[in-house]
């Protein structure tokens, strides 16, 4: 999720570390805070990989600041990583919401749709948060309203979502 979020900031713009982390925070921080001590080593390891590159240019009133590009490399594989996300990217809300995020970056249409459509698939599986054996219980069911609540919320969010993947789906598939 990190590196995909820092491969898609790039890729819209070269940043200074400060203002990546900041950027990744806004999308990511409410469910992981973006530390230092995590952000530095994955830009170390996309740096060694060859997908982006670190230049010094003179700070405004400080010491030099270290500015981060994609390589074209990087840009391939972020590319690469929106047309083929694994499972988790599709199936854990915040691994997808980093990836729709960066989602239009990837300038085909089928490719765009076939993300779309893993997702809408796996959204239309019976789920729950709670089960009857195998059988998924409904938030009528529950009598405890802290879970009747969770359940709520997420049927409601599921039906936001397959709504509005249902009307992007259907505006691609006519561009």
């Amino acid at each position: 999720m990190l590196e995909l979020a820092i491969l898609g900031f790039l890729y819209e713009a070269p940043l200074h570390g400060y203002v990546l982390r900041r950027r990744i925070a806004a999308l990511t921080g409410h469910v992981r805070p973006v530390a230092e001590s995590t952000l530095y080593p994955a830009i170390k390891r996309l740096e060694k990989a060859g997908l982006l590159v670190r230049a010094t240019e003179p700070g405004a009133v400080a010491a030099p600041r270290h500015v981060l590009r994609l390589t074209e490399e990087g840009r391939r594989e972020l590319r690469r990583r929106l047309a083929e996300p694994g499972r988790r990217e599709i199936t854990d809300e915040n691994q997808w919401f980093v990836l729709l995020a960066f989602l239009r970056h990837l300038a085909d249409p089928a490719a765009q749709t076939a993300v779309l459509n893993r997702r809408l698939a796996f959204l239309e599986e019976p789920t729950s948060f709670f089960y009857d054996g195998d059988r998924p219980i409904r938030a009528e069911e529950v009598d405890d309203p802290f879970r009747q609540g969770i359940l709520t919320i997420a049927r409601a969010t599921s039906r936001a979502e397959l709504g509005w993947l249902r009307d992007t789906l259907a505006s691609l598939d006519g561009a």
